[in-house]
């Protein structure tokens, strides 16, 4: 292990991220589970990159006859691209049915900008301050807590607004939310910088998934639109079914975006995302932007993404989402009764977790504790994050097959290991 973290060092650079106060050597996946180069097994509760599952077959299957066939970029013409591209707008609402397929979430946001841009003709972009979108050199910027000391001087062009926050900001109706936007908004085009688009996740997943009654988000998305922007939904974490009630996050919150980005959980593992948009911004897009992605869309990507949608839709994995996110907070909440750290228990499909604080009426996040479950459930062999402003809220995101024995497995781990982090606090 040593001697791995060395290499890493010195190989990538420093300061290249690990999970958990001991990383951990993974060598193998298959379904929800994961095996160290020990051989230990962990139950996956994090990753949702394989969405349909680590190795799932039929999209490993799929991957290796298209690589076995062809693979090559979309300037030649490939039925793949097209019959995917078919298959996933017919998720979507009207007018959403045009896509530009890239290789990362990043890229799809990025693209999402300049089209916000080549609509308006104004540059100004409106997140939150607890959010995360990407990594290039603009849409790094979303991101409040990642923005440079060097930049290009994009930082001009964005401003951030509180984000929700179910536990200590009485928000009920999205109408704070939305006034926050609106002060932003006006102070973009008192600047002369002018409003472009408004970005979210309609789940706020980064923000710690806040509880939000359906259609939270239109007050926001009324006020963006009345002010000629663009409408933004980042569903890289969200999407394809993972909020159980709905195919997309963004149809729980009773809006229609004007551009839809995707990512990580759309080819499996597979390096393929992209966005959706409407005809008419695709076209506007198109005439002032040149774009081509040499990777984005290539057949075995398509196949990959294809098999994903295939996969999701037979074995009904969006309703299997809802059933295990409402069993999930059940059982969170009598956890919950029994550790006042406990401060509040969310769930929205196959995402679910609790928010740790020291004090009930205060509501001061149990920043430190949060870490030590985070890393005595590694030590038992779980898998797990946090996120949240104050990184004090667990994040339970696992794969789509995610079932009930699994629950069982990560409820009791939960219970003792809470019960046991408890006596040091």
């Amino acid at each position: 292990m040593q001697d791995l973290v060395a290499r890493r060092r010195a190989l990538l650079g420093p300061n290249v991220s690990t999970f958990y106060d001991e990383p951990v050597h993974i060598v193998r996946g298959e379904g929800v589970w994961l095996w160290d180069a020990d051989g230990r097994k962990y139950l996956d509760c994090y990753n949702n990159v394989p969405h349909v599952g680590h190795c799932n077959p039929r999209v490993v299957e799929a991957i290796c006859k298209q690589a076995s066939t062809l693979n090559t970029h979309t300037r030649y013409l490939h039925e793949g691209i097209l019959n995917y591209v078919e298959r996933l707008t017919a998720t979507f609402d009207d007018p959403l049915k045009t896509a530009i397929l890239t290789c990362t979430g990043s890229e799809a946001n990025d693209i999402a900008l300049r089209m916000a841009e080549a609509m308006t003709g104004k540059r100004g972009i409106i997140a939150t301050d607890a959010t995360y979108h990407g990594n290039t050199t603009l849409v790094s910027h979303l991101s409040k807590s990642n923005v440079p000391e060097v930049g290009f001087g994009l930082d001009q062009y964005l401003r951030h607004v509180e984000a929700p926050d179910s536990l200590r900001i009485s928000d009920p109706d999205g109408q704070h939310f939305a006034a926050k936007v609106q002060e932003a908004i006006d102070d973009l085009e008192q600047s002369g910088i002018g409003f472009a688009a408004l970005i979210v996740c309609p789940l706020f997943l980064n923000e710690g998934f806040p509880t939000q009654k359906e259609g939270w988000l239109k007050p926001a998305a009324e006020a963006a639109r009345r002010a000629g922007g663009l409408v933004i939904c980042d569903e890289v974490q969200s999407g394809f079914g993972r909020c159980g009630t709905h195919f997309w996050a963004h149809q729980k919150q009773g809006v229609i975006p004007d551009i839809v980005t995707m990512g990580k959980p759309m080819g499996n593992g597979h390096p393929v995302a992209g966005l959706v948009t409407s005809a008419e911004i695709m076209a506007r897009f198109r005439k002032s932007f040149r774009y081509f992605n040499t990777f984005g869309g290539n057949p075995v990507s398509c196949a990959a993404a294809m098999a994903v949608l295939e996969e999701l839709q037979e074995k009904q994995l969006q309703d299997h989402a809802r059933k295990m996110g409402l069993l999930a907070y059940d059982r969170l909440m009598e956890l919950a009764a029994k550790y006042p750290v406990i401060g509040d228990v969310r769930q929205s499909g196959m995402v679910f977790g609790a928010e740790f604080v020291l004090d009930h009426d205060s509501k001061e996040p149990a920043v430190s504790f949060t870490d030590r479950v985070v890393n005595k459930m590694r030590h038992r062999g779980f898998i797990l994050s946090k996120l949240g402003r104050h990184k004090n809220t667990l994040k339970i995101r696992p794969p789509m097959p995610f079932a009930e024995e699994h629950l069982d497995l990560l409820i009791t781990a939960l219970d003792e290991v809470i019960g046991e982090a408890v006596k040091s606090i």
